[in-house]
């Protein structure tokens, strides 16, 4: 578990309020150390180190509360020294006195793979997929000695390319979300020419569409891959290396070994997945930001001004008011937004032109005919049989009522289905039936054959609340 390894104050210098001089310290160490053909280093040589830094203009100060208190009377060597015992009572490092008593002071190797992460995440490092596809297709070319390091590395490699496509996928949708953050037009571009093309486009997006694309690589890997899970001589030698270094029986082994060859081929396969859906957010990401700055510089006396501008006050208020969106009709300005306008010049434009026909227009008389009485009482009751064969809620209920009568449930496969419209009915006292004010409720059967239909039986029951 990862908490019986790790100290249980271990990232206490990273939350407590001098967390800018502990980090900038442990990177300066870290940077001493390894230098080193070994991360032990003599304590004095660090002492010297830190001392250095906190005599410099650049170095953060030790606040006044919690960690370090009293900081103000302590010379620079002696927060140095401070700084040491602190890294140590946390975990970060390790003092080990040698034979000429001789202090060294040594990362954890825990400590180690976190600081170079955070490294990493510090500094904006991009996933160099190259790297990994390239290393991927080698190790598959390869007729190693060793296949079962080598598919423990092919396994490694493509891991870490999956989870750089994920989270370069996760990343775009970041900038997605945050772009309704921006309210001006040159807030937009400078997000998405400078910020979003500088760390994803031309860092990443462009690359993995040309010099880092997998399908140049792909139908090899998963060729020899394929060749591989089918050579028995492979899986054999590859399951007495597994077998070996995780200590298993060859039987155990070769499982893990064809589970593995399984889960890269798969991986691949369905790469072309991630792969769309960077693609589609991308291009979601540009066309986005393309319209809302678009729709910011649009302004005009037209319809579409005119909306412009009572949506961007509505989102103003409701954003200043911390209004819900269902709540904009409490502001009393919704009112005052339309106006009519007039126009200050006339064009071809603002002028009606009516159409003209070529044919000279000779009016015809108009017959004065006398309705027809009994044709109108034809019409009038075709009409109110069309409106009594609307099968409205209420009718469905009235109906439910009528084939219940003393009855408080029935299943609908007792309706008489080959009678007229009764399938019709019964579908709409299915469909109506998931509504919560009717006075009936429905409970669903298994599927049943009655009269031609094939269907789901249900139980229809009298509501009784």
């Amino acid at each position: 578990m990862l908490f019986d390894i790790l100290p249980p104050n271990f990232f206490s210098p990273l939350a407590a309020p001098g967390k800018v001089v502990y980090w900038e310290c442990i990177c300066r160490l870290f940077a001493v150390t390894n230098r080193q053909l070994s991360f032990g280093v003599e304590r004095d040589v660090l002492v010297d180190e830190l001392q250095f830094y906190f005599d410099s203009s650049m170095a953060a100060g030790l606040p006044e509360e919690g960690e370090g208190a009293g900081a103000e009377g302590m010379s620079s060597r002696d927060k140095a020294n401070f700084i040491l015992r602190r890294l140590e009572g946390y975990g970060w490092i390790g003092v080990d006195t040698d034979h000429s008593y001789i202090q060294r002071v040594n990362f954890r190797d825990y400590a180690v793979q976190v600081i170079k992460t955070l490294l990493a995440v510090s500094e904006e490092r991009k996933t160099e997929y190259q790297g990994y596809i390239y290393t991927i297709y080698s190790l598959a070319r390869a007729g190693s000695e060793n296949p079962g390091i080598g598919l423990l590395q092919i396994m490694e490699n493509t891991d870490a390319l999956l989870t750089g496509l994920k989270s370069l996928n996760a990343n775009i949708k970041r900038y997605i979300d945050e772009l309704t953050k921006h309210s001006t037009v040159a807030e937009i571009m400078d997000a998405l020419l400078n910020d979003y093309y500088s760390n994803v486009v031309d860092k990443a997006y462009h690359r993995l569409l040309t010099s880092d694309n997998v399908s140049k690589f792909r139908p090899e890997i998963l060729e020899r891959l394929e060749a591989n899970s089918r050579s028995s001589r492979f899986l054999n030698k590859a399951s007495g290396e597994i077998a070996e270094l995780r200590e298993m029986s060859l039987e155990e082994a070769r499982e893990q070994v064809l589970s593995m060859l399984h889960e890269v081929i798969a991986a691949f396969r369905q790469m072309d997945e991630i792969l769309s859906e960077i693609n589609r957010k991308n291009t979601r990401y540009q066309r986005a930001a393309i319209n809302r700055a678009r729709f910011l510089l649009s302004s005009s006396e037209d319809i579409r001004g005119q909306l412009k501008e009572i949506l961007t006050h509505l989102g103003g208020q409701i954003t200043e008011k911390k209004l819900d969106c269902n709540a904009v009709y409490e502001l009393e300005e919704t009112d005052k937004l339309i106006r009519i306008f007039s126009w200050e010049y006339l064009d071809l434009d603002s002028l009606y032109a009516p159409v003209e026909g070529r044919k000279e227009f000779v009016p015809e008389p108009v017959e004065l005919a006398q309705a027809d009485g009994e044709l109108r009482e034809e019409k009038r009751r075709k009409m109110l049989e069309k409106l009594g064969r609307i099968l409205s809620p209420e009718r469905i209920e009235e109906y439910v009522d009528e084939i219940l009568g003393d009855r408080t449930v029935m299943t609908a496969s007792e309706l008489p289905l080959e009678e007229g419209d009764t399938f019709v009915r019964l579908i709409y006292i299915r469909l109506y039936g998931q509504r919560k004010r009717m006075n009936y409720q429905l409970e669903l059967k298994e599927i049943t054959e009655k009269s031609g239909f094939r269907f789901r039986d249900f139980l229809i029951k009298r509501r009784e609340d």
